[in-house]
């Protein structure tokens, strides 16, 4: 079994997520929750490629994405907090 820190694990986690994924991040950091249209505009990530780099930090357990009528609003959790932190003293 291997015993990861979190810093080690979040190191590896950025050399494999898009560079548009910092994007999404901050602007979730600094604006809060919202739609992806505004979210696209906001972290100025396109619309199609957006949609990858939300289901990949997803699945990372970065952000969280709810319904809301039609709309899917996409929102930083707790462990993107901390990512989005560890890996902004990083670099």
């Amino acid at each position: 079994m291997i015993d990861l820190t979190m810093t080690q694990y979040f190191s590896g986690v950025t050399n494999r997520l898009p560079e548009e994924a910092d994007r999404v991040l901050r602007a979730l950091h600094e604006e809060g929750k919202m739609n992806k249209e505004e979210l696209s505009l906001t972290a100025k990530v396109k619309r199609a490629v957006l949609d990858h780099v939300i289901m990949q930090l997803y699945a990372l357990g970065l952000v969280e994405v709810t319904s809301e009528g039609k709309s899917k609003i996409c929102s930083i959790t707790k462990l993107g907090e901390e990512y989005f932190h560890l890996y902004r003293q990083a670099i």
